[in-house]
């Protein structure tokens, strides 16, 4: 190849010599093998690098990076930057034209087989005449689900799967989830004092973390799908929930929890949607007075009608169903803790974010985040996997998953480490959103 330059990240990039030094056949062999392999990881990083750029803006589809290379050339790049343009693969193939052929694609995750607002990419990469194809996990959509690489195999093209697939999820964690159990994935947020308190006995919380954790949390809304507080929150705190001091974000959309249809009709949260492009929606009960949910769709807010639980509140879970129907992957919780032991008592928080300021409350009537009924041995208690923990500002902010994405396609290893292309599923395999359509996903 002539050039022994490090692997770079931009077209024009030339890989290490594969030549061997010298040594038996087998030793040579190796040595290409882990150099191949070192590439392959290098290239897929650099598309994984792509597809988080358009973090938080593709929904309900996932985030997709994908690097052509020729030679140990990159001739072509491309990401998927919004839901109805372009995927990834066919970005890629556009800016590389006619280098493609023969050529090696690295994609962060398996391309579509299926019509939905654009054509399989399949049939693109086919067409382009692309020799090999390096994807890094498989997609957990059941109408892909391995059929893509099967598809490609087929075909005569040469198909890895697994290299980075660790990063790779958790670039889609969400898109997992919402793919995998037919809901959002739901993270819980709080904040909390060092003793675990979310307010004063008084109900005073305005403000329990400095203004570093405050922007850092808008910069978490602005990489989610919705919000949502409980009206509690709002007739308490009146917040705008918007990414303000966020530059350049994007507000979610906001989601309040009301089985009752208390909300004000003038408060900030829906005077807010007058000035975004992101709607306000309230989820009542049938039950809930049809005078007062009037008031609130002619103040502009859309009324999402939710069967009601045992307890005559809102059903989280059918909650969770109907937003994804409409598009929604990724939902932040940051309500009281009301809102929040409504979500743990049902079971359906993936992932915890808590802020812990040094501050201490005290007051046997200071609540703590979770109000539910809890639990009566520490042995029951939930542990968070994968926990992490960071310095922002004064405060700390720790995190992890109590229902960790990975496991929800791990048992498929194809999906999760380097090897052979998997058999598809069968469909059906995978349950979707109990209302696919065209927003559950369009790859």
């Amino acid at each position: 190849m002539g050039d022994d330059r490090a692997p770079g990240s931009s077209p024009g990039t030339i890989l290490p010599s594969r030549a061997s030094a010298g040594g038996a056949a087998p030793v040579a062999g190796r040595a290409r093998l882990a150099v191949d392999r070192e590439a392959d990881r290098h290239f897929m990083r650099r598309a994984l690098d792509l597809a988080a750029r358009a973090g938080g803006r593709t929904h309900p589809n996932p985030m997709v990076g994908a690097v052509i290379v020729r030679d140990g050339v990159v001739v072509g790049e491309g990401y998927h930057r919004r839901a109805g343009e372009p995927h990834a693969e066919v970005e890629a193939l556009r800016s590389a034209r006619d280098q493609a052929r023969g050529a090696t694609l690295y994609v962060t995750l398996e391309p579509c087989c299926h019509h939905g607002r654009t054509p399989p990419c399949t049939e693109a990469i086919l067409a382009a005449g692309l020799r090999r194809v390096v994807v890094a996990m498989v997609d957990p959509d059941p109408r892909v689900a391995g059929r893509g690489l099967s598809v490609l195999a087929q075909a005569g093209v040469e198909v890895a799967v697994g290299v980075e697939a660790d990063r790779a999820l958790r670039l889609n964690e969400a898109y997992v989830v919402h793919r995998v159990l037919g809901r959002p994935m739901v993270t819980a947020k709080y904040a909390m004092t060092l003793d675990g308190r979310i307010a004063t006995a008084r109900g005073e919380s305005r403000w329990i973390t400095g203004p570093r954790a405050r922007r850092w949390v808008h910069r978490l809304r602005d990489r989610v799908d919705a919000i949502l507080v409980g009206v509690g929150t709002v007739l308490a705190d009146d917040p705008s929930l918007t990414v303000r001091w966020h530059p350049g974000g994007r507000d979610p959309v906001r989601v309040i929890l009301d089985s009752h249809a208390r909300t004000p009709p003038d408060a900030q949260v829906i005077r807010a949607a007058r000035h975004s492009p992101a709607p306000t929606w309230v989820a009542v009960t049938p039950q809930a007075p049809a005078v007062r949910t009037a008031r609130l769709e002619a103040a502009g807010v859309q009324v999402l009608r939710v069967p009601a639980d045992p307890h005559g509140r809102v059903s989280i879970l059918h909650l969770l169903r109907e937003l994804a129907s409409r598009g929604i992957v990724h939902l932040l919780v940051e309500g009281g803790a009301s809102v929040h032991g409504s979500f743990f008592a049902a079971g359906l928080v993936d992932r915890v974010v808590a802020f812990i300021a040094p501050k201490l409350v005290g007051g046997r009537a200071a609540p703590g985040p979770i109000g539910d009924p809890g639990v009566d041995a520490l042995a029951a208690a939930p542990a968070l996997h994968r926990p992490t923990w960071r310095r922002i500002g004064e405060d700390w902010m720790i995190s992890g998953y109590l229902r960790d994405p990975a496991a929800l396609v791990c048992d498929q290893p194809p999906a999760c480490r380097e090897g052979p292309p998997p058999a598809p599923r069968a469909p059906g395999g995978t349950p979707g959103p109990a209302t696919p359509g065209e927003s559950a996903g369009t790859r």
